[in-house]
Protein backbone atom coordinates (compact mmCIF):
# COMPACT_ATOMS: atom_id res chain seq x y z
CA UNK A 1 0.00 0.00 0.00
CA UNK A 2 0.98 3.38 -0.40
CA UNK A 3 1.77 5.77 2.63
CA UNK A 4 1.82 9.77 2.13
CA UNK A 5 4.36 10.47 3.24
CA UNK A 6 4.31 13.80 5.77
CA UNK A 7 5.19 16.27 3.97
CA UNK A 8 2.56 16.35 1.25
CA UNK A 9 -1.13 17.12 2.50
CA UNK A 10 -3.49 13.96 2.54
CA UNK A 11 -6.84 14.63 1.16
CA UNK A 12 -8.98 16.74 3.48
CA UNK A 13 -12.00 15.06 5.48
CA UNK A 14 -12.55 18.63 7.18
CA UNK A 15 -12.98 22.09 5.69
CA UNK A 16 -11.07 22.98 8.88
CA UNK A 17 -7.85 21.24 8.61
CA UNK A 18 -6.34 19.41 5.40
CA UNK A 19 -5.25 16.38 7.93
CA UNK A 20 -7.30 13.70 7.77
CA UNK A 21 -6.63 12.00 11.13
CA UNK A 22 -8.23 13.37 14.55
CA UNK A 23 -6.38 16.19 15.93
CA UNK A 24 -7.64 17.13 19.78
CA UNK A 25 -8.47 20.81 20.27
CA UNK A 26 -6.70 22.87 23.09
CA UNK A 27 -10.29 22.70 24.66
CA UNK A 28 -10.87 18.91 24.55
CA UNK A 29 -11.13 17.59 28.14
CA UNK A 30 -9.90 13.52 28.86
CA UNK A 31 -10.09 10.67 30.95
CA UNK A 32 -6.62 8.89 31.68
CA UNK A 33 -6.91 5.09 33.18
CA UNK A 34 -4.60 2.81 32.47
CA UNK A 35 -5.49 0.26 35.05
CA UNK A 36 -8.61 -1.48 36.49
CA UNK A 37 -11.92 -2.12 34.64
CA UNK A 38 -12.62 1.21 32.35
CA UNK A 39 -14.97 3.55 34.59
CA UNK A 40 -16.80 4.81 31.22
CA UNK A 41 -18.81 7.46 33.04
CA UNK A 42 -17.11 10.44 32.73
CA UNK A 43 -18.77 13.33 30.87
CA UNK A 44 -15.59 14.25 28.51
CA UNK A 45 -14.19 14.49 25.00
CA UNK A 46 -11.30 11.60 24.76
CA UNK A 47 -10.28 8.58 27.34
CA UNK A 48 -6.75 7.20 26.94
CA UNK A 49 -6.99 4.38 28.25
CA UNK A 50 -4.51 0.69 27.23
CA UNK A 51 -4.28 -0.24 23.81
CA UNK A 52 -3.78 -4.15 25.11
CA UNK A 53 -6.10 -4.68 28.17
CA UNK A 54 -9.39 -2.88 26.67
CA UNK A 55 -12.50 -4.59 25.81
CA UNK A 56 -13.29 -3.90 22.21
CA UNK A 57 -16.31 -3.23 23.55
CA UNK A 58 -15.43 -0.41 25.94
CA UNK A 59 -13.89 1.26 22.69
CA UNK A 60 -17.44 0.62 20.71
CA UNK A 61 -19.25 1.94 24.03
CA UNK A 62 -17.43 5.42 24.11
CA UNK A 63 -17.44 5.72 20.43
CA UNK A 64 -21.49 5.23 20.27
CA UNK A 65 -21.10 8.38 23.14
CA UNK A 66 -19.12 10.47 20.70
CA UNK A 67 -16.19 10.07 22.95
CA UNK A 68 -12.68 9.86 20.92
CA UNK A 69 -10.01 6.64 21.88
CA UNK A 70 -6.50 7.50 23.01
CA UNK A 71 -4.59 4.25 22.69
CA UNK A 72 -1.46 3.24 24.95
CA UNK A 73 0.91 1.53 24.64
CA UNK A 74 4.86 1.75 25.46
CA UNK A 75 7.02 2.18 22.26
CA UNK A 76 10.62 2.49 24.59
CA UNK A 77 10.54 -0.38 26.75
CA UNK A 78 9.67 -4.03 26.72
CA UNK A 79 7.12 -5.21 29.32
CA UNK A 80 7.31 -8.65 29.92
CA UNK A 81 3.23 -9.49 30.45
CA UNK A 82 2.48 -8.00 27.26
CA UNK A 83 0.75 -10.71 24.28
CA UNK A 84 3.40 -9.90 22.17
CA UNK A 85 6.03 -9.81 24.29
CA UNK A 86 7.57 -13.17 22.97
CA UNK A 87 8.43 -11.41 19.55
CA UNK A 88 10.88 -9.06 21.13
CA UNK A 89 15.04 -10.06 20.27
CA UNK A 90 17.01 -10.83 22.75
CA UNK A 91 19.72 -8.46 22.08
CA UNK A 92 17.11 -5.24 21.75
CA UNK A 93 16.05 -5.65 25.71
CA UNK A 94 18.75 -3.35 28.01
CA UNK A 95 18.08 -1.78 31.29
CA UNK A 96 15.59 -2.28 33.80
CA UNK A 97 13.32 0.37 33.92
CA UNK A 98 13.80 1.75 37.76
CA UNK A 99 10.37 1.36 39.88
CA UNK A 100 8.35 -1.32 36.74
CA UNK A 101 9.09 -5.07 36.97
CA UNK A 102 9.08 -6.98 34.19
CA UNK A 103 9.64 -3.75 32.01
CA UNK A 104 12.88 -3.46 30.37
CA UNK A 105 14.44 -0.44 27.86
CA UNK A 106 14.48 -0.91 24.43
CA UNK A 107 17.36 -0.45 21.57
CA UNK A 108 15.13 1.89 19.72
CA UNK A 109 17.64 1.99 16.35
CA UNK A 110 16.42 -2.22 16.28
CA UNK A 111 14.53 -3.17 13.08
CA UNK A 112 12.45 -5.62 14.66
CA UNK A 113 11.57 -3.52 17.30
CA UNK A 114 10.30 -0.92 14.47
CA UNK A 115 7.85 -3.86 12.99
CA UNK A 116 6.99 -4.76 15.86
CA UNK A 117 5.56 -1.23 16.44
CA UNK A 118 4.22 -0.93 13.33
CA UNK A 119 2.15 -4.14 14.01
CA UNK A 120 0.75 -2.13 17.28
CA UNK A 121 0.19 0.88 15.73
CA UNK A 122 -1.94 -1.74 13.03
CA UNK A 123 -3.75 -3.17 16.32
CA UNK A 124 -4.91 0.06 17.30
CA UNK A 125 -6.23 1.03 13.98
CA UNK A 126 -7.84 -2.60 14.09
CA UNK A 127 -9.53 -1.31 17.28
CA UNK A 128 -10.86 1.64 16.04
CA UNK A 129 -8.62 3.64 18.66
CA UNK A 130 -8.08 7.76 17.26
CA UNK A 131 -4.93 8.19 18.30
CA UNK A 132 -1.88 6.36 20.09
CA UNK A 133 -0.26 7.35 23.45
CA UNK A 134 3.84 5.27 22.60
CA UNK A 135 5.22 5.99 26.46
CA UNK A 136 8.86 6.29 27.09
CA UNK A 137 10.10 7.67 24.11
CA UNK A 138 12.73 9.47 25.90
CA UNK A 139 15.18 6.62 26.21
CA UNK A 140 18.01 8.58 25.66
CA UNK A 141 17.27 10.62 28.89
CA UNK A 142 17.99 7.78 31.22
CA UNK A 143 20.38 4.75 31.80
CA UNK A 144 18.54 2.59 28.50
CA UNK A 145 21.89 -0.01 28.57
CA UNK A 146 22.43 1.11 25.10
CA UNK A 147 24.47 4.03 23.13
CA UNK A 148 21.99 5.30 21.31
CA UNK A 149 21.32 9.31 21.52
CA UNK A 150 19.16 11.94 21.23
CA UNK A 151 19.91 11.99 17.34
CA UNK A 152 18.47 8.22 17.61
CA UNK A 153 15.14 9.00 19.63
CA UNK A 154 14.19 11.85 17.33
CA UNK A 155 14.56 10.16 14.38
CA UNK A 156 12.49 6.68 16.33
CA UNK A 157 9.66 9.15 17.38
CA UNK A 158 9.35 10.66 13.72
CA UNK A 159 9.31 6.73 12.88
CA UNK A 160 6.37 6.65 14.96
CA UNK A 161 4.62 9.45 13.96
CA UNK A 162 4.44 8.80 10.23
CA UNK A 163 3.67 5.42 10.91
CA UNK A 164 0.67 6.68 12.98
CA UNK A 165 -0.33 9.16 10.53
CA UNK A 166 0.13 6.80 7.53
CA UNK A 167 -2.83 4.61 9.58
CA UNK A 168 -4.69 8.16 9.69
CA UNK A 169 -4.34 7.75 13.76
CA UNK A 170 -3.35 10.87 15.72
CA UNK A 171 -0.34 10.73 17.80
CA UNK A 172 0.65 12.01 21.26
CA UNK A 173 4.35 13.58 22.15
CA UNK A 174 4.73 11.83 25.82
CA UNK A 175 6.82 14.06 27.98
CA UNK A 176 10.43 13.99 26.13
CA UNK A 177 10.47 18.02 26.92
CA UNK A 178 13.68 18.51 25.13
CA UNK A 179 12.73 17.45 22.14
CA UNK A 180 9.50 19.12 21.92
CA UNK A 181 11.03 22.19 19.36
CA UNK A 182 11.85 19.36 16.30
CA UNK A 183 8.65 17.11 16.96
CA UNK A 184 5.99 19.37 17.57
CA UNK A 185 4.84 19.41 13.60
CA UNK A 186 4.86 15.67 13.74
CA UNK A 187 2.70 15.37 16.82
CA UNK A 188 -0.68 16.20 17.36
CA UNK A 189 -0.35 17.01 21.11
CA UNK A 190 1.25 16.34 24.25
CA UNK A 191 0.37 13.99 26.68
CA UNK A 192 2.56 15.32 30.10
CA UNK A 193 3.09 13.74 33.64
CA UNK A 194 3.72 16.62 36.63
CA UNK A 195 5.04 20.13 34.41
CA UNK A 196 3.43 21.58 37.52
CA UNK A 197 5.57 19.66 40.08
CA UNK A 198 8.78 19.97 38.12
CA UNK A 199 8.44 23.32 36.57
CA UNK A 200 8.86 22.31 32.88
CA UNK A 201 5.27 23.55 31.93
CA UNK A 202 6.81 26.35 29.96
CA UNK A 203 8.39 23.68 27.88
CA UNK A 204 5.02 22.68 26.81
CA UNK A 205 3.18 25.97 25.60
CA UNK A 206 4.98 25.86 22.06
CA UNK A 207 1.91 22.90 21.08
CA UNK A 208 -0.36 25.22 22.73
CA UNK A 209 0.58 28.14 20.99
CA UNK A 210 -0.18 25.51 18.09
CA UNK A 211 -3.70 24.75 18.41
CA UNK A 212 -2.75 21.59 20.36
CA UNK A 213 -4.18 19.88 23.24
CA UNK A 214 -1.44 19.51 26.03
CA UNK A 215 -3.38 16.60 28.45
CA UNK A 216 -1.62 16.75 32.14
CA UNK A 217 -1.70 14.51 35.07
CA UNK A 218 -0.18 15.28 38.24
CA UNK A 219 0.21 12.84 41.18
CA UNK A 220 1.53 14.83 44.27
CA UNK A 221 -0.48 14.14 46.77
CA UNK A 222 -0.43 17.90 48.36
CA UNK A 223 -3.30 18.24 45.64
CA UNK A 224 -5.41 16.77 48.33
CA UNK A 225 -5.20 20.48 49.75
CA UNK A 226 -7.70 22.50 48.63
CA UNK A 227 -5.88 26.00 48.52
CA UNK A 228 -2.95 24.16 46.81
CA UNK A 229 -5.10 22.19 43.87
CA UNK A 230 -6.57 25.65 43.48
CA UNK A 231 -3.47 26.81 42.52
CA UNK A 232 -2.50 24.04 40.50
CA UNK A 233 -6.12 24.91 38.43
CA UNK A 234 -5.38 28.35 38.36
CA UNK A 235 -1.65 27.77 36.64
CA UNK A 236 -3.37 25.16 34.42
CA UNK A 237 -6.31 27.30 32.72
CA UNK A 238 -3.73 30.35 32.31
CA UNK A 239 -2.19 27.86 30.34
CA UNK A 240 -4.59 26.44 28.57
CA UNK A 241 -3.66 22.99 29.58
CA UNK A 242 -5.61 20.33 30.21
CA UNK A 243 -4.63 19.13 33.76
CA UNK A 244 -6.06 16.38 36.09
CA UNK A 245 -4.82 15.49 39.29
CA UNK A 246 -4.85 11.57 39.50
CA UNK A 247 -3.39 8.81 41.13
CA UNK A 248 -0.09 7.56 39.84
CA UNK A 249 -0.89 4.11 39.15
CA UNK A 250 -3.95 5.29 36.95
CA UNK A 251 -6.21 3.07 38.13
CA UNK A 252 -9.59 6.00 38.47
CA UNK A 253 -9.34 5.93 42.47
CA UNK A 254 -10.19 9.51 42.24
CA UNK A 255 -10.25 11.88 39.77
CA UNK A 256 -9.87 15.96 40.10
CA UNK A 257 -10.05 17.67 37.20
CA UNK A 258 -9.00 21.72 36.24
CA UNK A 259 -10.80 21.62 33.40
CA UNK A 260 -14.04 23.14 35.27
CA UNK A 261 -14.56 25.04 38.19
CA UNK A 262 -17.41 22.67 40.18
CA UNK A 263 -16.52 19.45 38.58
Amino acid sequence: SSSVSSSSSSSSSSSSSSLSWYQPSVSTTWQWQLSGAINTSYEVDLYDIDLFDTPQSTIDDLHARGIKVICYFSAGSYEEWREDALDFPQEALGNDLSGWPGERWLDIRNEEIHAIMRERLDLAKTKGCDGVEPDNVDGYTNNPGFDFDANDQLAYNIFLAESAHERDLSIALKNDLGQIGTLIEYFDFAVNEQCHEYDECELLEPFIQAGKAVFNAEYNERYENEETLKLLCEDARLRSFQTLYLPSNLNDKFRVSCAVRNE
